[in-house]
């Protein structure tokens, strides 16, 4: 054993000494260490398949956690001119792709390849390869004792490395582990892709040929036992995703809420009732809100509804809720978010993630943390502490409020909830609500007339519905229009006055009317009223013909009678009369109030 140790010994010595003589100062060269990166992955798992193809096919092949939920590829380590030299004569065989560069060691992470490395960032120098024409390399020679290369250093306090065990040293050290230990190794096959099975600390046939599969797929022999070693290693590979997260522990005394939360990628903003905002740290973008404030089920229920109208809560996405509590997850191509609330002894708390789309791995990851760590302590957040900053009509509590693509009017036609407006309005939306609250489908459209009839997804029992009249109004009677003219600032509709000028369009058109009003966009697709409250017709957005500019008094609404038709050859039945006595304007704009409604294009 003495006689080895001196071999080794003088092979180390061996090697430094033929490196001093080829590239001068060995300080120089250990100072400037550097890799090739070849390739980056947004995964664990496909950096893993990336990095076993490119060692199939190129020497000194590694694989590093670069932060930020990326994993690079990179080769080395080199000194600067050999990659400089390495990286052209590869390029110029296309044995790596075109956009390979270098980058110091300190750039990388973890090392997660070769298995149970890690190049710490130790001084390293390489042994001299001759990089000429890589193409006609041949494969590398298996190396001797890894040992007898390493390089020679003044000696440090180090970590030992985990010493590989026989199969009954690894048998006999799982049977030590407990049932937490075991679970875990459970779970981080799972998350490997190696196990399908229950997490149940059993390691039956099911669990041992997961063990055999991930120890293959690792480089390891598939004795389908794990040794010490290889247990560090399965558990670092499922770890190394949290790389970065920084979860720690916060106990928030002002909202009553312990939890980990992932500090590498957020921090606290402030707090705006019911919320404790914690905003983006860096580029990932992620958001953690804590929910707290005192309440009963009435004001969880309203919670709820208010935090539908939340931009940071896609419309997309399961709902669950009951007296108790309810959860929300909604998702788009941008974000996915998950809030979970419930309500005890009087205080409703609970916590919310945001985080961006396509980051599934870490995402479910830090959720699970966030879950298995949240704990009520003592305390609620006080309803009076809202900033001057979150006090703004597009904002709740500090959150941005989602905003539709366009919101316009509608009105009841009939006893169910069905609703006429703007063909216009609807066309090309993937979601249409009234009301921003009930969403509501396009049943017919009749694009001659400009008219869209919508239907709610849920019936609704509107208190008031349009009552069309049956005759014609003499021209330059008083009309009034009701619309939500400001797009939805407003909660309820305006009237606007205005008179009949003609039965006719401008070019002859005898399926509009023209009235003499001046509307905003917003009421397009409002009631036009007469004086007694009948529904002469509906508003129709301003066209001029040939691009002319019409003055801001000309208006068009599309005819009541041929509205009426419509309806009626589509199997709707409004209600028709005539002419009734004038009401007041404060009773025209109740009737109109319980009539119309917003409509929302999403």
């Amino acid at each position: 054993m003495i006689q080895r140790l001196i071999s080794v010994f003088f092979a180390m010595v061996l090697v430094v000494a033929s490196t001093l003589a080829q590239h001068g100062a060995s300080a120089q060269a250990a100072d400037d260490i550097v890799f090739i990166q070849v390739e980056a992955r947004t995964s664990l798992a496909s950096a893993q398949d990336s990095v076993r193809d490119y060692s199939g096919r190129l020497p000194d092949v590694n694989g590093f956690a670069l932060g930020g939920g990326w994993y690079g590829i990179a080769l080395g380590p080199y000194t600067r001119a050999q990659a400089e030299a390495q990286l052209n004569a590869l390029l110029q065989a296309r044995r790596i792709p075109a956009d390979s560069y270098i980058e110091p060691r300190e750039t990388f992470g973890q090392q997660f390849w070769p298995v149970g490395v890690n190049n710490d960032g130790a001084p390293v120098v390489p042994v001299p390869q001759d990089t000429a024409d890589p193409a006609a390399q041949p494969t590398p020679a298996p190396q001797a004792d890894p040992v007898a290369e390493a390089p020679v250093t003044a000696p440090e306090p180090v970590v030992p490395a985990i010493p590989e065990e026989t199969l009954q040293e690894a048998r006999a050290s799982e049977r030590a582990l407990t049932r937490e230990e075991r679970d875990a190794l459970q779970i981080a096959l799972q998350w490997a892709g190696f196990y399908e099975g229950a997490i149940d600390g059993a390691f039956g046939p099911g669990t041992r040929g997961s063990m055999s599969r991930w120890q293959e797929a690792n480089n390891f022999d598939p004795t389908g036992v794990l040794s010490t070693r290889q247990r560090a290693v399965l558990l670092g590979q499922y770890n190394a995703v949290l790389d970065g997260m920084g979860m720690e522990l916060v106990q928030d005394a002002r909202t009553g809420i312990a939890m980990e939360l992932p500090l590498g990628v957020v921090e606290f903003d402030r707090y705006e009732s019911p919320f404790a905002i914690y905003k983006p740290r860096g580029d990932l973008g992620a958001r953690v809100i804590l929910v707290s404030q005192p309440g009963d089920a009435g004001n969880l229920a309203g919670l709820y509804e208010i935090m539908q109208t939340l931009e940071i809560i896609p419309v997309e996405g399961e709902r669950r809720r009951d007296a108790r509590g309810f959860t929300i997850t909604g998702q788009n191509d941008r974000i996915v978010t998950r809030f979970e609330v419930g309500l005890q002894n009087g205080e409703i708390k609970g916590f919310g993630l945001v985080w961006p789309a396509g980051d599934e791995e870490r995402r479910t990851r830090v959720l699970k943390i966030m879950q298995d760590s949240y704990t009520r302590i003592d305390g609620v957040l006080d309803p009076a502490l809202v900033s001057d900053d979150g006090q703004a009509v597009d904002l709740v509590s500090g959150l941005k409020v989602r905003t539709a693509k366009a919101s316009a009017t509608g009105f009841f036609i009939e006893a169910r909830g069905t609703v006429l407006t703007s063909a216009a309005l609807v066309a090309g939306c993937e979601r249409v609500t009234l009301n921003g609250v009930h969403d509501a489908r396009v049943l017919v459209v009749n694009e001659e007339l400009g008219i869209a009839v919508l239907t709610p997804v849920e019936q609704l029992a509107p208190r008031r519905v349009a009552q069309f009249r049956s005759g014609e109004l003499r021209l330059q009677s008083e009309v009034a229009v009701a619309g939500f003219s400001f797009g939805g600032v407003l909660t309820a509709p305006t009237l606007t006055f205005g008179t009949l000028e003609d039965l006719r369009g401008l070019g002859g058109e005898d399926r509009i009317k023209r009235l003499a009003l001046s509307a905003l966009p917003g009421d397009v697709g409002g009631p036009v009223f007469d004086s007694g409250g009948t529904v002469l017709g509906m508003l129709l957005p301003k066209e001029a013909p040939g691009g002319r500019v019409l003055p801001e008094q000309v208006s068009f609404a599309a005819k009541g009678e041929m509205i009426l038709d419509f309806l009626r050859d589509n199997g709707i039945q409004p209600v028709a009369r005539g002419g009734l006595t004038p009401l007041a304007p404060e009773d025209l704009t109740n009737l109109a109030a319980e009539m119309t409604v917003l409509v929302s294009c999403w």
